[in-house]
């Protein structure tokens, strides 16, 4: 990617129709950039921080003006933009081809187009925003839930950034203190020195592994779990699925066999994100080569599910097959819903509900054609998936994970060497400079140009 000496431009909303689009301009020439396009002299310096009608002109190749647009020109001064740069924001009418005339107008103008998530990186170079608040924009943009939104957000005031922080810097601390200690002869290190050190250690490994543990409220926040409806056939699973979502998604039919295939909608568990699917009732004799098929693929979700949500019909028998089909799925993952508690007798629903428990399976009796208790069944499914309460230090996600997870193992390799004398104090110094490098490259205190093309290259290209 090119240095800041160049200036970029992109529009920064998305496409098709709206009320306004916008086109960013950063770099040194934005604002001489954005007054070719609004058709007037460069702007003074003091109007940094203001807004101003502009008419939006581009040139044709013969060299005539034409007017594209009407619209609102934002002016920001370096260093207090969104980059740090000099920003210019162009508003215009948001169709299509408004924004893409405006984009054009600015390239000719002597901008160049953005690349993925441009706006971001020089934001983070500039010191402006770190790694892990810059990570939490795109999870911002991308939340499907409030909960998933309220996890972003504490990442982008820097909550999970000052719980690394806090971390890296006692690293360092003991780090330097064995440094120190290694200018010295191995008979002036201080005899407790050892298990002090191990002692500080271990406080910061708890904080590393308390750390590590958020990581699957964050999973399921940020990629969503796959929570699977299974059983057999007109049990009601397409209804429950219709119910759930509270619109008609699967068709419904009496005959068995209908759902053939699975379907998936998205769905909001107690503001964890799911992806929600609907699959072939499962039978030993099939109607043909298709249901067959549908089959297999129930199979192959229920073995990849996070959660099971097992259909099982409380107005008829279980039989001693289903039971043990039941009992042979995970305990953990599973959640039986008695389903037409409508038509059910209770006694037969309490019996049903009993014996499921008894398997050490959690239960939950519904009617998806009355809607009885539905609520509660949403609430089960999101306490299944994330049983603690939201943290106050945001999940992280699968790469701070990484980072963490080496973090955790030098750490566990200098406390086993502390006691190893001077030659065990150089490898131990050598751990923890592993261990705070690795958290370094969660909030950007250690970076590399391909640690940032990894990261800034899945931004859209405005952001």
């Amino acid at each position: 990617m090119s240095g800041h000496e160049d200036t970029i431009a992109a529009i920064a909303t998305a496409q098709g129709g709206a009320g306004i689009a916008i086109i960013r301009i950063s770099g040194p020439q934005s604002w001489e950039v954005g007054a070719k396009v609004a058709g007037v002299p460069v702007w003074p310096r003091e109007a940094a921080g203001t807004f101003r009608r502009a008419t939006f002109h581009s040139s044709t190749a013969d060299g005539k003006t034409v007017v594209m647009d009407d619209g609102i020109v934002l002016l920001f001064a370096a260093p207090r933009s969104y980059t740090g740069e000099d920003v210019v924001e162009l508003q215009c009418h948001g169709g299509r081809l408004q924004a893409r005339q405006v984009l054009e107008a600015a390239l000719a103008a002597g901008a160049r187009p953005a690349e993925p998530g441009e706006f971001t990186r020089r934001a983070f170079l500039a010191g402006r925003i770190d790694l892990a608040r810059a990570e939490a924009v795109m999870d911002f943009i991308s939340a499907r839930t409030e909960r998933a939104a309220a996890a972003a957000r504490m990442q982008m005031e820097g909550r999970l950034s000052r719980t690394v922080d806090a971390l890296f810097d006692g690293l360092v601390e003991v780090h330097s203190d064995i440094e120190h200690l290694l200018d010295f002869d191995e008979g002036e290190v201080p005899d407790d020195f050892a298990d002090e050190a191990a002692a500080v250690l271990g406080r910061l490994r708890d904080g590393l592994a308390a750390l590590e543990a958020t990581w699957h409220e964050g999973h399921l926040l940020r990629e969503g779990a796959l929570v699977v409806i299974s059983g057999r056939p007109n049990a009601g699973k397409s209804s429950l699925m219709n119910a759930l979502l509270g619109r008609d998604r699967a068709i419904v039919s009496p005959t068995p066999g209908t759902t053939r295939d699975s379907i998936e909608e998205s769905f909001d568990a107690d503001g964890i994100p799911v992806r929600l699917v609907d699959t072939a009732g499962l039978r030993d004799t099939p109607s043909g080569d298709i249901e067959a098929e549908g089959i297999a693929r129930t199979e192959r979700l229920v073995n990849d599910a996070d959660l099971v949500l097992r259909v099982i019909d409380a107005s008829t028998p279980t039989d001693d097959e289903e039971r043990g089909e039941v009992a042979a799925l995970p305990r953990d993952r599973t959640l039986v819903v008695l389903n037409k508690t409508d038509v059910a007798p209770p006694d037969a629903v309490a019996a049903a509900e009993a014996s499921f428990a008894g398997l050490s399976l959690r239960v939950r009796s519904v009617s998806a054609k009355t809607g009885d208790n539905l609520d509660g069944l949403a609430h089960a499914i999101g306490g299944m998936l994330c049983s603690a309460p939201a943290a106050d230090t945001p999940g992280v996600s699968s790469r701070h994970r990484r980072e963490v997870a080496q973090a955790l193992e030098a750490v566990d390799e200098a406390r086993s060497r502390l006691a190893d004398g001077a030659e065990g104090l150089v490898l131990a110094a050598e751990c923890l400079r592993t261990a705070a490098d690795a958290l370094g490259r969660i909030t950007g205190r250690v970076w590399s140009e391909e640690l940032l093309d990894n990261i800034f290259g899945r931004f859209c290209v405005g952001k």
